[in-house]
């Protein structure tokens, strides 16, 4: 099953054979935690969700869920065995470690990691018309927030590999406006994310408005908006300041491993963002 999942990503070098078994091994993590009740308390979201179950057209590294409710006591390290047994029946032995933390954080992490490559690949000599060895080291990390902004609406999406299943997730518009929360406010001056832009502008194309009220809640608990309100004004002057302040040369240079063609990335200018964000939509 495996040899045939992966044709299915037709990889015509090492680098996107590593794409393509990175992204089997999201969604057998996935599978292995539809086995529990996780998705009865947490929902998919973030880029890997986008990609997996909407389509956007670019490889993603982590595995992000929320809680549909707050709960500091939540432990991610109950569930982390489903996923090893997962990978175990299917012919690959993983590596799960939570996180350290030197002080309580709302995030519970864990760090999955290949020690071998998939038994059945090994098997039918397939390794070397890929170029990888028998251990890949395919690292994926695997993230909770356990104290959420809420506000959100998820929806289950069905999956039909390594088995048929259920993911609870974020909707487009919910992801939208974490999305454009991540981009207007990110922390760091230098921490600059490609990704951000290529996903707004994925978003603005395919049409999905902006959930604002859900932005709203987000702004506020991250005390990066503190009015009671936001409209659709605000959102395109603070994209505004925005576009004219990011390094775009940083911005593609983020961006350009994670997509097949990057001479698509060509156009991107401060121009460019101007006129795209004119045509963005929002709802309330």
């Amino acid at each position: 099953m495996i040899r045939e999942w992966l044709n299915t990503y037709q990889p015509k070098n090492k680098e996107e054979a590593l794409q393509a078994l990175r992204e089997i091994m999201q969604e057998v993590t996935l599978a292995g935690l539809s086995r529990t009740d996780f998705f009865e308390h947490a929902a998919f979201y973030g880029g890997t969700a986008l990609r997996i179950f909407y389509g956007l057209n670019r490889y993603s590294e982590d595995l992000d869920f929320s809680l549909l409710q707050i709960n500091e006591d939540f432990e991610l390290e109950k569930y982390l065995q489903a996923i090893q047994t997962e990978f175990e029946v299917l012919g690959m032995t993983v590596s799960i470690r939570e996180k350290d933390k030197t002080h309580k954080t709302a995030i519970e992490s864990a760090f999955l990691k290949s020690e071998t490559i998939w038994k059945e690949l090994v098997l039918e000599h397939m390794l070397p018309e890929i170029g990888l060895t028998e251990r890949a080291n395919i690292k994926i990390k695997v993230e909770v927030d356990t104290k959420p902004p809420l506000g959100f609406e998820t929806e289950v999406k069905l999956l039909l590999r390594p088995f048929s299943f259920y993911v609870r997730c974020f909707t487009l518009s919910d992801l939208f406006a974490g999305k454009m929360h991540a981009l207007l406010f990110r922390k760091w001056k230098n921490n600059v994310k490609g990704r951000d832009w290529y996903d707004m502008e994925w978003y603005i194309k395919k049409g999905t408005p902006l959930n604002l009220t859900h932005f709203l809640i987000r702004a506020q608990e991250s005390g990066d908006w503190t009015n009671e309100s936001i409209t659709e004004n605000d959102i395109m002057n603070l994209l505004k300041d925005r576009i004219d302040t990011v390094d775009f040369t940083r911005v593609k240079a983020d961006i350009s491993r994670f997509i097949a063609d990057p001479s698509i990335l060509d156009i991107w200018s401060p121009a460019y963002f101007h006129d795209l964000t004119s045509h963005l939509k929002v709802m309330s």
